[in-house]
């Protein structure tokens, strides 16, 4: 029962302070999804998950979305103690993803990513034909949020230190190939670094230029072309270093198929 609040004029009245609304809790995934996050396992032990993460799916859920990889993942691992993500990917950007199942690993993987000891590395198409003598982008980048709400990064003399190294895996008549080992993990690092370059992504809504977007659609894209295609880990409790990699997927190889033939 509701309580009834009765006010004369004249009476002070004390209201209740109103209970701040707490964002629903994510959902599990549905069986169809579950199966696609099963079989996108590339390596596991009982220390670390990697994920081939499809495009489109988000790492967790949140900000108007239900659920995400690392719910995916605690239902498919019930009995799971813990399940942590060591790092994120953009929703749209597919490739290995790390998953912690013990807290000292997620540290230990932490550690390498401060000091450098993990070596990550993406496939990107870039627009236009990047110079061969360019092999690095060093720009500080700065995390802005705009009026809308969206964040944005940016190149900004008071960003974070961030360094790109950049190599070329194949030319094409309007776009390059190429293969990207990020040295610090900024958000929206490559793409922004690329851009800054003078070659953004294909089809990077954000901060892509919208002409190339079209041609590279007419090309049968239709995401963002940016995928973590490997990775090279040590791994301390087996005292070895882990070499991870995720083919690219079907939708990317057709659009390099077409870039071929244009």
């Amino acid at each position: 029962i509701k309580p009834t609040y009765r006010v004369q004029a004249g009476d002070t009245v004390r209201v209740p302070p109103l209970q701040k609304a707490e964002a629903p809790a994510p959902t599990q995934p549905h069986a169809g999804v579950l199966a696609q996050l099963k079989d996108s396992i590339v390596y596991e032990d009982k220390y670390l998950l990697v994920v081939n993460k499809p495009s489109g799916m988000a790492v967790h859920g949140g900000s108007g979305l239900n659920y995400g990889v690392i719910e995916g993942l605690r239902a498919l691992y019930p009995n799971a103690p813990y399940l942590e993500l060591v790092h994120r990917l953009d929703r749209e950007t597919s490739g290995c993803l790390m998953v912690a199942k013990r807290a000292s690993m997620l540290r230990r993987l932490h550690e390498q990513l401060r000091e450098g000891g993990m070596k990550k590395q993406y496939l990107a198409l870039v627009q236009g034909c990047w110079p061969n003598k360019m092999h690095h982008v060093i720009a500080p980048l700065k995390k802005n949020t705009v009026q809308s709400g969206e964040r944005m990064v940016r190149v900004a003399d008071d960003g974070k230190p961030a360094r790109s190294e950049f190599a070329i895996e194949q030319h094409f008549r309007n776009a390059t190939l190429m293969r990207v080992h990020p040295l610090t993990g900024r958000t929206h690092q490559i793409r922004v670094h690329a851009t800054h370059a003078g070659h953004p992504l294909a089809g990077d809504e954000k901060y892509g230029d919208e002409r190339f977007n079209q041609q590279m659609r007419a090309m049968g894209l239709k995401r963002l072309f940016l995928h973590a295609a490997a990775l090279d880990i040590y791994l301390p409790d087996n005292d070895y270093r882990l070499q991870v990699s995720a083919p690219l997927p079907e939708a990317l190889t057709t659009v390099l198929k077409n870039l071929e033939k244009d």
